[in-house]
């Protein structure tokens, strides 16, 4: 039982769906939360179904918009936490709470290029001059992007890729690595 957590458009979240619905993945999004009403992602969930659950965090303090998200994701059962496209720092008391269950991706092979975000991220790829870039699937602790990896996948950067290209070819891997990071998950009964 899955739980989402985002802000944006969701895009990993549909080839998971897909995934899931073509029987590739056995697993089930219960809930997805977002803290941006219009958002897609919730949008994306209403239309496969799928309980959506806005909670503002607008001027609120982060540990109590935590605790309301994980009160939504507790009242589903989930056994797994994905953050897609969730634009926000969890607190310590929200990571000791999923310890071990919660997931994020960020758009470069940590622990290269931490602590950015989008089109700043590929930016550095390039300005550090890498010939490959791609993505993790990590663990989400109270230092940011500081968890353990779990999934890595990676593309080669070209000469005259720019940060919007790198950004293009990298996304599609997101969703097939935390595909991979729930499976791994189903396989060992859990992270160890």
């Amino acid at each position: 039982k899955l739980g989402v957590v985002g802000a944006t458009r969701g895009s990993s979240l549909q080839p998971i769906l897909y995934a899931i619905n073509d029987g590739e993945l056995n697993a089930s999004i219960e809930v997805v939360v977002g803290n941006v009403a219009s958002s897609y992602i919730l949008q994306r969930a209403r239309v496969n179904n799928i309980k959506a659950v806005h909670i503002p965090g607008k001027g609120r303090v982060r540990e109590e918009f935590d605790r309301d998200v994980t009160a939504a994701l507790q009242a589903e059962k989930v056994d797994l936490v994905l953050l897609i496209g969730f634009m926000r720092i969890v607190s310590g008391e929200f990571c000791r709470a999923w310890a071990g269950k919660i997931l994020n991706v960020h758009p470069s092979l940590l622990p290269k290029h931490a602590n950015l975000m989008d089109l700043d991220v590929h930016q550095s790829v390039l300005d550090a001059g890498d010939s490959e870039t791609g993505c993790t699937v990590h663990h989400v602790v109270e230092e940011v992007d500081g968890g353990s990896t779990v999934v890595q996948l990676s593309v080669p950067v070209v000469a005259g890729d720019t940060a919007k290209d790198l950004k293009a070819k990298v996304q599609p891997l997101e969703a097939k690595a935390f595909i991979q990071a729930i499976e791994k998950y189903q396989l060992n009964g859990g992270f160890k």
